[in-house]
């Protein structure tokens, strides 16, 4: 009975001591397809970190890509902030043969359009060498025709829609609808035109001569501003500082933009670089959450009749 109990003993020591040594080699093995796993990830993410980026695409020449796309305003992927970042940079990169700022917006803040204008022509003189050109995708209206203008040249495609040079504030009137309902207005101010505007108060010819003043003032700001990146090259046609739009094709004929092609185009036949490094500054998760609070709140504020706008 002994010897039998002896060898039961060792075949169940045999097979827990085997057991022992196969959870090891399980755990040794996860370890090490842990750590692989880890090292995969860590080459992915740096592979698409913008410093792997730079030093594999911009290792030669190319041509720099910024986009100014959407309502240009403080809060929007389209501010100046991050438009002007984006040109710096592409400016500043010594691989960068030419630019190219692509355009697919209706416009927006004349503030906003005229920090874009200015840092774009201080941008031109400061590297004389390197062209930036304007490509114009679905739509450059109004502030986005404003900042376009800047450029050395201004291409589009055929269908884009060009133009629609002009200021305008958008504005309701309630009075009469406040009088059937019998709603009473009740506003307390310090200063008589402080609620200038006000769409529940009649309208005073006074402050509207003052606001189409200030209309004109930046409308001329704005026509100015085209003439001097336009220069001799337009072709002054009836409306063209109206407001009126037209499409890519009509645009060469009046010398709003001078050629149709795409970006791709300009990049290879224009600039003779057709590797495409894009500058666009991309905001984070956070970043565009944050920015869609605020682009709700400028939009608020321009219904509201407080911001113009070159739309």
């Amino acid at each position: 009975m002994s010897e039998g109990n002896n060898w039961e003993k060792d075949v169940i020591t045999s097979i827990a001591t085997e057991g022992l040594k196969e959870q090891k080699r399980t755990r040794r093995w996860g370890i090490f397809f842990k750590t692989l796993t880890f090292l995969y990830l860590f080459v992915v993410l740096a592979m698409l970190s913008p410093g792997w980026q730079g030093s594999s695409s911009k290792s030669k020449k190319h041509t720099a890509l910024v986009d100014l796309k959407g309502v240009i305003s403080q809060e929007s992927e389209a501010s100046a902030d991050n438009v002007v970042t984006g040109l710096r940079a592409a400016f500043k990169d010594p691989d960068t043969a030419g630019v190219i700022l692509r355009v697919n917006s209706p416009g927006g803040s004349p503030v906003q359009s005229g920090y874009i204008y200015d840092e774009i022509l201080r941008l031109r003189e400061k590297h004389p060498d390197t062209p930036l050109y304007a490509v114009i995708s679905d739509i450059c209206a109004s502030g986005g025709y404003y900042v376009a203008s800047a450029a050395e040249k201004i291409y589009a495609d055929q269908a884009s829609i060009v133009g629609s040079i002009g200021v305008r504030m958008d504005n309701f009137g309630f009075v009469e609808a406040m009088k059937k309902l019998g709603i009473e207005r009740r506003t307390l101010t310090a200063g008589k035109n402080k609620a200038l505007l006000d769409p529940f108060g009649p309208e005073d010819p006074g402050v509207i001569k003052h606001m189409k003043g200030l209309l004109e003032n930046v409308h001329s700001q704005f026509i100015n501003a085209v003439k001097q990146g336009r220069g001799d090259r337009l072709k002054e046609v009836d409306g063209m500082f109206e407001g009126l739009i037209w499409t890519g094709d009509q645009s060469v004929e009046i010398g709003l933009i001078d050629e149709l092609g795409s970006s791709s185009y300009v990049a290879r036949e224009v600039i003779g670089e057709e590797n495409i490094v894009k500058f666009t500054v991309e905001p984070d998760f956070l970043e565009r959450f944050s920015n869609k609070i605020g682009a709700q709140v400028s939009s608020l504020l321009v219904e509201k009749e407080l911001l113009p706008q070159l739309r």
